[in-house]
């Protein structure tokens, strides 16, 4: 389950790429710097790399992980590739069981299900993919999904179940075929949250938990306590395993460092003011014309980036790890301009001396 610590990083770190795309951009800029990211952090060291579900959001280009990712394993070696996550109430369990197997027969062994229980999107924007006008449903039996998704990955339903002679292809079922060789691998799941719902479902079904620190900072340490103290040994972990995504920005100049975050501030203030939009320039950021609600949201939101010169982002991450006793960090740089992106990760990893590559 765990990664290589490398260099002097106190645990493994890993990338989440929200694949946003700045004003001047397009979104094939946008993956397009996902797949450079992508090789760069696996020849720096980084442990794993991410893509998350988000929909009906002009800044942010990764409305289908499983095509992303598909991508990427074209163009990477060894790095994990996987869901941060797969909204999976915006989907049928067979149809994920599927995209997976597909994603772990062009990259065996190196992919993550991360699977999450909100929308991605509006209330609206969610209807509108579960051809539904009560989204909340599908949230509700979140944890019937996951049971039947793994059961589909396994391909264990039990004689008599409705689905037990449906299987998801690739699978294990094509082991069971004449002259059928069983693969060794299988995406492992992991469960995603913000809040305490997920911590507790992963405790008890003995999953790995990743939790959202880089847009709930307040509830991290009760989240990843509430999970430690719910979880269960299971087939596939024997000790609790939790990630938590950092948003994290390094610059040689730390003003332009804040430049940067500001850019991100501002996007999801439109977000959650519901006007998203492509997100702005370091320039625009700096000079909107902010009412003082507006800048306290931005001021409060940057307090949980960890942003500065490579030592000060170093420094705020290990005491973020040591504060949350988290066993991995997944990295999110949130920036106007995928220069600054890739920047950032490489003056990171110079900070904890990763392998130059």
């Amino acid at each position: 389950m765990s990664g290589l610590r490398q260099g002097t990083a106190p645990v493994p770190l890993s990338v989440l790429d929200l694949a946003t795309v700045g004003v001047g951009h397009t979104a094939s800029d946008a993956l397009r710097t996902g797949v450079e990211l992508a090789r760069r952090a696996e020849a720096r060291g980084y442990h794993r790399y991410w893509v998350a579900e988000h929909h009906s959001m002009p800044g942010v280009a990764s409305s289908s992980p499983a095509v992303i990712l598909a991508h990427l394993a074209a163009h990477t070696e060894r790095i994990r590739l996987g869901s941060g996550g797969i909204m999976l109430p915006n989907h049928a369990p067979l149809v994920v069981a599927e995209q997976f197997g597909t994603l772990e027969a062009l990259a065996p062994g190196r992919v993550d299900l991360g699977l999450g229980r909100a929308p991605g999107t509006d209330g609206a924007t969610a209807a509108a993919l579960r051809r539904t006008d009560r989204p909340g449903e599908g949230a509700e039996d979140f944890p019937e999904q996951v049971t039947e998704l793994v059961r589909f990955l396994d391909d264990d339903f039990p004689p008599g179940h409705p689905y037990a002679r449906i299987h998801a292809v690739p699978g294990p079922v094509q082991a069971t075929a004449p002259g059928g060789v069983q693969s060794p691998y299988r995406p492992p799941v992991w469960l995603l949250g913000s809040s305490g719902f997920s911590a507790r479902l992963a405790g008890s079904l003995g999953l790995p938990f990743a939790f959202a620190h880089h847009f709930s900072a307040r509830n991290t340490v009760p989240a990843l306590d509430l999970y430690r103290q719910a979880f269960r040994p299971s087939a596939v972990l024997a000790e609790p395993y939790a990630l938590i995504g950092v948003s994290a920005l390094a610059a040689e100049d730390p003003a332009e460092a804040r430049r940067q975050v500001l850019t991100a501030a501002l996007s999801m203030l439109r977000l959650r003011s519901g006007r998203p939009g492509l997100v702005p320039t370091p320039d625009e950021a700096e000079h909107h014309p902010y009412t003082p609600m507006e800048r306290e949201f931005v001021d409060t939101w940057n307090a949980d980036v960890v942003h500065g010169t490579p030592d000060e982002v170093r420094a705020g991450l290990d005491e973020l790890q040591k504060r949350t006793g988290a066993d991995e960090l997944m990295l999110v740089a949130n920036a106007h301009s995928g220069p600054a992106r890739l920047r950032s990760y490489e003056l990171i990893a110079d900070a904890y001396g990763f392998p130059r590559g």
